[in-house]
């Protein structure tokens, strides 16, 4: 939790988001992740001015668990004075114990934001998903949080003013507005109603623009111009045997296979790598999420 202190920006942390992503999809499948179809109401974490403390917070609590689709997780929800946002006790259940920063007490517009943080943890403790070490296993939190429909409220905290700052989460604004935004296109979702912080909209805007990117590079039709030049001197490179003939770190490659030459490449969905053959316009169906994806190889 930054309180003003200054903010990281940009995305850093792609390549372990990206890996989450992947990640979520091979734990819960395509049919899994479709469940999730619809983020959770504004109205659902919303707290209003004369909402008990106590009884806000449970309310918020128990709507996140229905969101995220845990019916037998009851949260217990405290406050005291702590270094971090907030905390949450992983045993077996059915009870889990969750503590707050004290100062959520009077911020309580962004108890919601907190709540999905940890009860995402409860989620992944449960499917048995985790990643080696803190930074890595807190962002694919951060990612599923926002993947699975309720990490637009981790966004939304985010506020700046010439003195001070908040930001929740692990992910910089503009990686959550970036995760959100891959989550927009495959649901058809526009999240940008739900913003009450400017700030954490700049960042969804910025996040969108780099999901964008991801979904024009080549071998896709959708790639632009330049992209396309590129791709085809590379893919004359690989033809000859020479391996110089790869593209940008993270984006396609060609190898030898037994049938000729192939290209790989992320898919723009799951980021799961795609292989299919050096052979002109092809339509291309990842295995792990079924996206369906135009080439021209």
């Amino acid at each position: 939790m930054a309180n003003g202190s200054e903010v990281v920006r940009g995305f850093p942390h792609l390549d372990t988001i990206r890996s989450a992503v992947t990640a979520l999809y091979r734990r819960l499948s395509a049919d899994g992740v479709q469940r999730f179809a619809s983020s959770v109401s504004p109205a659902d974490v919303a707290f209003s001015p004369d909402d008990d403390l106590y009884l806000g917070t449970q309310r918020v609590a128990r709507a996140l668990v229905s969101h995220l689709r845990l019916p037998d997780a009851r949260m217990i929800v405290g406050f005291r004075e702590m270094e971090h946002a907030a905390s949450v006790e992983l045993t077996a259940g059915p009870e889990y114990f969750i503590e707050l920063n004290s100062r959520f007490r009077t911020h309580r517009r962004d108890i919601g934001a907190a709540l999905a943080h940890e009860i995402t943890h409860v989620l992944l403790h449960r499917l048995g998903l985790s990643f080696p070490g803190t930074r890595d296993n807190e962002i694919l939190t951060d990612t599923v949080t926002t993947y699975l429909g309720a990490g637009w409220l981790l966004l939304d905290a985010f506020r700046e003013d010439a003195l001070t700052s908040q930001k929740l989460g692990y992910l910089t604004p503009e990686e959550f507005g970036y995760v959100l935004a891959g989550r927009a296109m495959v649901f058809g979702e526009d999240p940008s109603a739900w913003f009450t912080s400017p700030q954490g909209y700049r960042a969804y805007t910025a996040g969108r623009t780099e999901a964008l990117r991801d979904a024009r590079q080549p071998p896709l039709t959708s790639a632009g111009r330049v992209g396309r030049l590129r791709y085809a001197g590379r893919r004359r490179q690989a033809l000859a045997g020479d391996r110089a003939g790869a593209g940008p770190k993270d984006a396609y490659a060609f190898e030898q296979g037994p049938g000729g030459l192939r290209v790989s490449f992320p898919c723009t969905t799951c980021h799961q790598r795609i292989r299919v053959p050096v052979s002109g316009r092809v339509r291309a169906r990842c295995g792990l999420c079924r996206t369906v994806l135009e080439c021209d190889t």
